[in-house]
């Protein structure tokens, strides 16, 4: 059997007197686009961070792409792009700059071509040579996204990259991440958007108290909570007169 993409097994994490995770088994296999949904709170930014090497589990343990994040922490890390929910930026580079220094994190040279291709497509390469300080904060989300991208991590985690962002960067951050997907990679969403993971995720994992409360595909969890309706946002451009339709569901 290939090695999962990401694999936790009876993962816990307590602060004090808080569990934050509670015995959490999971397995996301290569390829997928997997949704990881829960109230805030649940525990979803505490995996994430355990699995991305910034927290240490208090038991259990956790492998990306076969390997251990503290045995083998630095194939791990290699393997997996991390999108977190903080607007994190050095302040004193470019976009660019920022780009080719997260680059030389991972031992690459001459990664421009790459670069470039991330920048376009998500509509960076305007603010290419602007100062990380004079970003408005949904192009400071943009670059933390190429951030994650910028090595090919074969895994990409992608924690609420849209909170706060324009239709436009959602449209597009979409359809480059479908197309990644499409390419290979595996990608773990966390979100508030019902709509986002019901369009992009096969599977989705539900967090609630530190424990998954459901694990299913998509069309089995919606089909289990048949109460909800479905609604549909259209929205045209005033200066194009396109239109684009969001659905989703409601209590």
């Amino acid at each position: 059997m290939s090695p999962a993409a990401i694999e936790v097994r009876a993962l816990r994490k307590r602060y004090a007197d808080l569990t934050a995770l509670d015995a959490v088994d999971l397995r996301v296999e290569p390829g997928e686009f997997f949704g990881l949904l829960g109230p805030n709170g649940a525990g979803k930014t505490t995996l994430i961070s355990i699995v991305a090497g910034l927290t240490r589990a208090t038991e259990g343990c956790a492998c990306v792409m076969g390997h251990d994040v503290v045995r083998d922490y630095r194939a791990a890390r290699a393997n997996l792009g991390v999108v977190p929910q903080e607007l994190v930026f050095d302040p004193f580079f470019t976009v660019r700059e920022t780009l080719r220094i997260q680059s030389g994190y991972y031992g690459l040279r001459n990664n421009d071509a790459w670069i470039d291709e991330v920048m376009e497509n998500l509509d960076l390469t305007p603010k290419a040579d602007v100062n990380m300080r004079a970003l408005s904060g949904g192009m400071k989300r943009r670059v933390l996204v190429a951030q994650a991208l910028v090595h090919r991590p074969p895994v990409i985690v992608l924690d609420e990259p849209t909170a706060g962002v324009d239709v436009e960067l959602r449209q597009g951050l979409w359809q480059f991440m479908g197309r990644l997907n499409r390419a290979g990679h595996t990608i773990v969403l966390t979100t508030h958007y019902l709509e986002e993971a019901q369009q992009m995720c096969g599977r989705i994992a539900m967090l609630k108290a530190g424990r998954i409360v459901a694990l299913d595909s998509t069309p089995n969890l919606l089909a289990g909570h048949a109460d909800l309706e479905e609604v549909f946002l259209r929205l045209t451009s005033r200066t194009t007169g396109a239109t684009s339709d969001f659905p989703g569901r409601v209590a």
